[in-house]
């Protein structure tokens, strides 16, 4: 592996990571605190666990991403 695939490696892991745990973080604090807070609905519960589960995929998106990285540059 070169020092540039390391580093763009390293990168995109970092960009995962950030992913996931802004993505929980936000949807507890919406879910938990904000929501009963505002008296909002039910629905818009739903919708804020609907965000957090695109923001998943999109993270498991990039995680096969990352691990295709991985695997082309092992060869």
């Amino acid at each position: 592996m070169s020092k540039e695939q390391d580093q763009a490696i390293a990168a995109k892991g970092r960009h995962i990571a950030l992913v996931i745990a802004g993505t929980i973080s936000l949807w507890v604090v919406l879910s938990l605190f904000i929501g009963p807070m505002l008296g909002l609905p039910g629905r818009y519960a739903l919708l804020f666990d609907f965000a957090a589960l695109a923001g998943m995929i999109y993270a498991l998106v990039n995680i096969f991403q990352l691990w295709r990285m991985r695997q082309d540059s092992q060869r």
